[in-house]
This record gives structure tokens, C-alpha cells and sequence, in this order.
């Protein structure tokens, strides 16, 4: 199966796109018979989709770079900058009806074309990686050959792990993450590199490089502050070049349920990319002490400061526009698993779907939200709701945890709907996931969060490649007081 999407059908120029064709080189999204797909190195293939990628880009720029692409109102300002076109990233979009768009592919796509672990049926996250760098659907092999290096990379610097272990009980999971990447900075091929002197044609093959050495070392970085806070500070053990990054990191966990490894599989793969946002950006996150973030990633590859710092740090951090998740201390599918659980507390674990119902308003009338349902973008159920759903409903039918959220995904958005006040009454991920993860035993909520960190790696550092790839600057957006507004809309 072939899935042809040219790079320009995301525009919204649409009355330019037939002279666009006409002029400018395809960039082409697609997946390969893995029977007979040639295997490539990782590194020379993305050299090669780098290249065609700088042609267009130029092509483009040359052509359309005056051209007009939005209108920005006050309440836009006001709001976060919601919906305004400002940023640009190559690896995701987020479609308000398909959901979160890797490289073109939704959600079902990519777990039906993804290679799989060998008698698996979840989508590995060495197969999205290789995606959101290249385009491509990658073959088995291809993808053995990416979870070969990340096992072999995984050894962690001894003064990481003297400090990980070092850490006081009660420094917060994600504290301790952000702390042990950032120290890593003594591994950074790049920031060597920068010092060197070395061209910046070539950053993004550094950055390549420490994007593949920092994901091969968080797992063992994750996993060790999992053993120290919660398993009594037991081994990790050793990483076994034979396994998947994720059968590694669940092993060093300290679980051996293979349908736990698979449900990894699965997290780690579906929340790994979002699209770009400002709030998501390392703009965003200066000096939050539990984030997975500029600090941390811009520490390890050399920079000392996060990017509105910029003046203190290499190249002002001038082609980087990373994209980085806020890992917030109280997640959102924290709220939700405290508020099923005061659900489930008042009304038992047989309840009825009435009673649910009656819960639902009371909760609204309060005045509270019901965590876990509606999305700035979305339209629709969350892709990565869905996906968690159908494998509750294949491994977990019976928990009653589960059997409440699907009370919660029948009755909710009728009530949502009937209120008339919410664009998308659907839930999203952040519903589901912490029910699969307490069903199998995690329950130590505090760190999700790190967890979220170990995914959100993978398309950060995606991004991050590509940003150093096409040279993209730091992402500037203008700021006004009051009072300028005022002024420039005539209201003063």
C-alpha cells in the first residue's frame, strides 16, 4: 500500500497550488513493500530527504515568501495565539477531524503500516522515529537496525548515575529527569563539534547524533529513577541488544507482562509528537523545574540556556525552534484518575449508568470541568483515545476502572453536547491512559510524568534535527501591552 501526500497540500494557498506543482519538486510521503524495500542506514537516507527538502524550501521562499498567509485578531492575542499560523515543523500536523497527523499518517496508519515486535500487534517506537525523521514507513529491518543502536548507546555516563542515585526520596521523578539529561551534556557530540568550529551545514548531523545517543539513555535514565524512588533502589539490569527499546525500558522497569511491553509500545509510540505550538515550545518553559525541556535538552547538546536566553548561548540558539513539551508537576490524566477514583468512591464499583449520568451533572453544576473530555483543535473522539480503547477492550474488558470510562465515553459528550457551551465534548488521550497504566500495576502517578518525557522525546528530537537541517531561527512573536493594543486598533 502506497499513501502519496505532497508537501503542499497542507497550504492554504489553494489558489496557488496547480502553479505550485508545476514548479516545485514533490516532497513525497510513503510506505514500502517490506519484502523487497531496499534496508538503508538511517543518517544517509535523512541526508537525502535534507536535501530534496532544502530545494523546495528555497523554491518556495523564492516564490510565495511576500505572500499574505493569515490575519491575527485581538482576542487571538489575548488567547494564547490559538489558531495562529506562525510556526513551522515538518514531522507532525494536527488535524481537527483526523487527529494528530505523523509525516501525513493518522493514528490507525501508522498502527497498521508501522513494523511490529515479532508476535505484537502495537506499533514499535523505533518505526514512528524513523518516520517522523525521513517520511517513510520503514521495513523490519530497518527498524531492528535503529533499536540495535539505541541498546547500544543506552550505557549511562557514571557520574549520571551517581547522581541519580544520589537524588533525595523526595525530589519529584521529573525533577530528577530533567536534572540527569542535562548532565549528559558531557556526551554531546554537537556542543564538541560547535566548539570545534564545525561548519553549520553540518549541525544537523551532530544534532542527529545526539538526538540518537540521548533517546538510546532515557530509559535507563527513567528507569533508574522508577527502581530508586519505588523498588527500593534495586539494579535496572542490563540492556540486551536483541529486544525493542520498549521490551528494554519495561524490563528495566521491572515488569515482565508482555501485554504491559506492548501497551509501552503503544504509549511511547502515539505520544510522541505533537504539532508545534508556543506553549509547547522551549519559549515556554525557562527555568520550570519540572519539565522535560530547554534546560535539559539545550544543556545536553550544548547550550547553557533555554532559547529566550538566547544571548548566553551558542548561536542564540539560532536554528533550533525545538519543539518541547511542558511536562507539568500535576498532569492532566492525573485529574482524571483522582476524579474516577472519587467517582468510583461514591458510587462503588458496580455502578450503573445512570448513576454515572447523575455524578457527570452534579459535577458540572459544581462548576468543575470533567477532566479529560474536549480539545482546543480536535472535532472528534481523540485518535489516541481510540486506539487505548481497543486495547483495553481486547486485554482489560472486565476491570471496573475501565468499564467506568466506558460509562464516562457513552454518557459525557450527550451531556456536553446538551450543554450547547463545548466546540468538542470528545474525550481525548489524557482519558485513558492513566486507567491502562494502573490496571498493570503502575500506580505511582507522580511519575507519568516521565514517562510522557521518555515519548515526547522522540519527535522533539525529530524536530529538533530538522530544525538544525533547514536552519530555522528562533521563533520571535512580537508582544504589546494593553495600552499598544489599544492604540493600534483605534480604541484610545
Amino acid at each position: 500500500m502506497a499513501i502519496f501526500r505532497a508537501f503542499i497540500s497542507r497550504l492554504s494557498l489553494s489558489s496557488q497550488v496547480t502553479q505550485i506543482q508545476k514548479t516545485l519538486p514533490a516532497v513525497t510521503v510513503f510506505s514500502r513493500s517490506f519484502a523487497d524495500a531496499p534496508v538503508h542506514e538511517l543518517k544517509s537516507l535523512l541526508a537525502e530527504k535534507i536535501q530534496e527538502q532544502h530545494v523546495q524550501v528555497k523554491s518556495f521562499r523564492e516564490q510565495y515568501g511576500s505572500k499574505v498567509v493569515g490575519e491575527i485578531t485581538v482576542d487571538q492575542i489575548y488567547g494564547g495565539m490559538r489558531g495562529i499560523r506562525g510556526l513551522v515543523t515538518e514531522t507532525s500536523n494536527l488535524d481537527p477531524e483526523d487527529g494528530i497527523e505523523f509525516r501525513d499518517f493518522t493514528i490507525p496508519q501508522i498502527k497498521k503500516l508501522l513494523p511490529k515486535a515479532p508476535g505484537g500487534s502495537q506499533p514499535l517506537p523505533e518505526g514512528l522515529f524513523w518516520l517522523l525523521l525521513t517520511g517513510e514507513v520503514p521495513s523490519v529491518e530497518e527498524v531492528k537496525s535503529v533499536s540495535k543502536i539505541w541498546a547500544e548507546k543506552a550505557d549511562l555516563p557514571p557520574h549520571v548515575v551517581t547522581m541519580l542515585n544520589n537524588f533525595p526520596e523526595n525530589l519529584h521523578p521529573m525533577s530528577q529527569f530533567s536534572a540527569a539529561i542535562a548532565a549528559c551534556n558531557t556526551e554531546s557530540v554537537f556542543a564538541k563539534a560547535y566548539a570545534e568550529g564545525v561548519s553549520k551545514h553540518l549541525y544537523w548531523e551532530y544534532a542527529y547524533e545526539d538526538a540518537m545517543n540521548l533517546i538510546a539513555k532515557l530509559p535507563p535514565i527513567a528507569a533508574t529513577i522508577y527502581r530508586n524512588l519505588y523498588r527500593d533502589g534495586s539494579a535496572i539490569g542490563a540492556i540486551d541488544v536483541d529486544k525493542d527499546w520498549s521490551a528494554n525500558f519495561t524490563s528495566m522497569l521491572g515488569y515482565d507482562n508482555p501485554d504491559f511491553t506492548e501497551l509501552m509500545r503503544l504509549y511511547l509510540a502515539i505520544h510522541s509528537q505533537v504539532c508545534a505550538v508556543l506553549s509547547l515550545s522551549p519559549v515556554s518553559c525557562v527555568s520550570q523545574p519540572a519539565i522535560f525541556g530547554a534546560e535539559s535538552i539545550g544543556q545536553y547538546l550544548g547550550f547553557p540556556h533555554s532559547p529566550n536566553v538566547g544571548v548566553s548561548c551558542p548561536l542564540f540558539w539560532g536554528s533550533t525552534s525545538v519543539r518541547v513539551c511542558i511536562m507539568f508537576v500535576h498532569p492532566f490524566w492525573q485529574e482524571v484518575l483522582v476524579w474516577l477514583r472519587r467517582l468510583q468512591k461514591d458510587l462503588g464499583l458496580d455502578a450503573t449508568e445512570a448513576q454515572v449520568k447523575d455524578f457527570v451533572w452534579q459535577t458540572l453544576k459544581s462548576g468543575q470541568v470533567i477532566p479529560g473530555y474536549g480539545h482546543a483543535v480536535l472535532r472528534r473522539t481523540d485518535p489516541r483515545y481510540v486506539v487505548q480503547r481497543e486495547f483495553a477492550l481486547k486485554h482489560l474488558p472486565d476491570d471496573p476502572m475501565f468499564k467506568l470510562v466506558s460509562h464516562l465515553y457513552k454518557i459525557v459528550p450527550q451531556i456536553l453536547l446538551e450543554l450547547g457551551k463545548v466546540k468538542n465534548p470528545w474525550p481525548n488521550v489524557d482519558a485513558h491512559s492513566g486507567v491502562l497504566l494502573q490496571y498493570y500495576g503502575m500506580t505511582e502517578m507522580q511519575y507519568y510524568t516521565v514517562l510522557f518525557g521518555v515519548s515526547r522525546a522522540l519527535g522533539t528530537m525529530a524536530s529538533l534535527v530538522w530544525d538544525r537541517a533547514l536552519g530555522l531561527p528562533i521563533e520571535r512573536p512580537k508582544s504589546m501591552t494593553t495600552e499598544g493594543l489599544m492604540k493600534l486598533v483605534g480604541a484610545v
